[in-house]
C-alpha cells in the first residue's frame, strides 16, 4: 500500500468538543490548521466515552469490547486508587503504532495512554506511581524508553509540578518539539490532559477550560514550528482531534451503598470490601454493574429489581439500563450483567458509604472527592460529540467530512502510513486524502 506521508504527527488534546469549534476558528493556530486541512466536527465517540478505551479505539479502529479496554480502570472493589490499562498488553489486537514499526517505520508515543512497555522506539507512557513504595520517574523508566526518557527528564523535568495541570502538558510539549527536531519520528502519537483536566475541576465553560483551549492554541503552533525548524513540514500531516466530549453535572450517584445495604457487597472493620457479589464499576456517565458469580441468578434478579424501581424516579439519575449483551451491542464489555447510563447532571463513582447520591460541592472538587464535569456517557446523549482536524501532506485543503466515528481513524490514519491494521470495525475516510 502506498504511504501518503512521510511523518504522522497525531494530536490528541483529551476532551475536546465539537462545541468547541467556534473558538478554535478563532485561535490563530487552529484555524491556520482549519484553512489548510480537513476536518469533522461531529466525531461520534464510543461507548463508554472514557479515555484509555478511546485511546485505544484510535489505534485499533476497534471498539472496546474488541481491543479489550472496556474502562480506564480495572474491577478492584473497594480499592481507593484502581490500577488502570496502562500497559500494551491489555490491547488484545494489533495497533498503529505495530504495523508502523513492522513497516520499517520509527515510531514515538509522549504519554499516550496503554503504551507502557510497547514496542516504541521513543516511548513516554502515560502510567502513574500506584503505590506507597513507587517513585514515579523509576515506573516510567521502566515502561517505557529509558535513555529517551531520561534525557527529556534532565532538559524538561524542572517545568513538571507531579501531575498537575497545566504543567505537566507544557512538559509533554517541550518534549514533542525536541522529539520532532532530534527524532523526526514516522509516527508520532502525543496526548495532551490539561484541556480535560480544567473541565473536570472547574466545569464544561469554565474560563479555567477556555484558557486551557487557548494554552492548546499555543502548543499546536509550537509543534508546527518544530515541524518547519526540523525541515519536515512540508513531508508531514498534523491532526489535532478529541477523543471524547464533557457535560456538567452536580450529583455523585453511589450504587454501591444500595447493594452494601442489600448484603451484596460486605465490608470488614476497617470499612474495607471483604467480599462482593455485585459490584458497580463506575466509568464516570455510565457505568457497569458486574456480578461476581456468572451463575449467580438470585443476585442478578435482585440487581435487576433494583435497576427497575431506581428508573422510576428520575431523582435516582439514571437514565437507561442495558444488560450486558445490550452493552456489548454497543460496544462495550459484553461480560457485564447490566450497564447503566446517568441522567444529564448525575454520574457515577465507587463511593460505599453515605447517602445513594451527594450533591457536589466547591469543597467536594477542591479535595479531588467528586467532579463538575464528567465523561463516559452514551455517544447518543446530544450535543456530545469530539472533533479531527488533519492538514499537510495528503490531506485535501477546506473539506468538510459531515460525519465519521472514533473507530474510523486507525484505518484512515493506517492508510497515511501505508499501514493495514486488518480487520477493524471503522473504515477508511477516503475523503480527506487528496485524489
Amino acid at each position: 500500500m502506498k504511504r501518503l506521508t512521510k511523518h504522522l504527527i497525531v494530536v490528541s488534546f483529551d476532551c475536546l468538543s465539537s462545541l468547541d469549534f467556534p473558538l478554535l476558528k478563532e485561535l490563530p493556530h487552529f484555524n491556520a490548521l482549519l484553512e489548510r486541512g480537513s476536518y469533522c466536527t461531529h466525531v461520534e465517540t464510543i461507548y463508554p466515552s472514557v479515555t484509555y478505551p478511546c485511546h485505544a479505539t484510535i489505534v485499533t479502529g476497534k471498539f472496546p469490547k474488541r481491543h479489550g479496554v472496556i474502562n480506564n480502570t480495572f474491577v478492584q472493589p473497594g480499592k481507593t486508587s484502581p490500577d488502570w490499562y496502562w500497559e500494551r498488553k491489555h490491547v488484545k489486537s494489533t495497533t498503529l503504532y505495530d504495523e508502523a514499526k513492522r513497516a520499517g517505520l520509527s515510531t514515538a508515543a509522549l504519554l499516550w495512554p496503554v503504551t507502557a512497555k510497547a514496542d516504541i522506539d521513543y516511548n513516554m507512557p502515560e502510567i502513574f506511581a500506584n503505590r506507597p513504595w513507587h517513585n514515579q520517574i523509576a515506573v516510567s523508566l521502566m515502561n517505557g524508553t529509558p535513555l529517551y526518557q531520561l534525557d527529556m527528564n534532565r532538559k524538561f523535568g524542572h517545568i513538571r509540578n507531579g501531575l498537575s495541570q497545566p504543567e505537566l502538558d507544557d512538559f509533554v510539549l517541550k518534549s514533542t518539539v525536541q522529539t520532532i527536531k532530534d527524532k523526526k519520528p514516522n509516527l508520532m502519537l502525543i496526548h495532551f490532559v490539561d484541556l480535560d483536566s480544567q473541565r473536570h475541576y472547574h466545569g464544561f465553560s469554565s474560563e479555567e477550560a477556555m484558557a486551557a483551549l487557548r494554552r492548546h492554541d499555543k502548543r499546536l503552533g509550537d509543534i508546527t514550528n518544530a515541524l518547519e525548524e526540523a525541515g519536515i513540514y512540508e513531508d508531514s500531516t498534523l491532526i489535532a482531534l478529541g477523543d471524547h466530549s464533557s457535560l456538567d453535572e452536580s450529583k455523585a450517584v453511589k450504587l454501591n451503598v444500595l447493594l452494601k445495604e442489600r448484603g451484596l457487597i460486605s465490608i470488614n472493620k476497617n470499612g474495607k470490601v471483604k467480599d462482593w457479589k455485585a459490584y458497580c464499576k463506575s466509568c464516570d456517565g455510565s457505568a457497569y454493574i458486574y456480578v461476581k458469580d456468572n451463575k449467580d441468578t438470585t443476585t442478578k434478579r435482585t440487581v435487576n429489581q433494583l435497576l427497575d424501581r431506581l428508573l422510576l424516579d428520575a431523582e435516582n439519575g439514571i437514565e437507561q439500563v442495558l444488560t450486558g449483551e445490550e452493552a456489548g451491542a454497543r460496544g462495550a464489555d459484553p461480560s457485564c450483567s447490566f450497564m447503566i447510563e446517568a441522567l444529564r447532571g448525575f454520574y457515577f463513582t465507587e463511593g460505599l458509604n453515605g447517602a445513594y447520591i451527594d450533591t457536589v460541592t466547591a469543597e467536594d472538587v477542591k479535595a479531588k472527592r467528586y467532579t463538575f464535569a464528567s465523561h463516559g456517557y452514551s455517544p447518543e446523549k446530544e450535543n456530545y460529540h469530539t472533533m479531527i482536524i488533519a492538514a499537510g501532506k495528503g490531506i485535501r485543503e477546506n473539506n468538510v467530512i459531515p460525519f465519521m466515528h472514533l473507530v474510523d481513524e486507525g484505518p484512515t490514519f493506517a492508510r497515511l502510513l501505508g499501514v493495514d491494521l486488518g480487520d477493524t470495525d471503522g473504515k477508511t475516510i477516503e475523503e480527506f486524502f487528496l485524489d
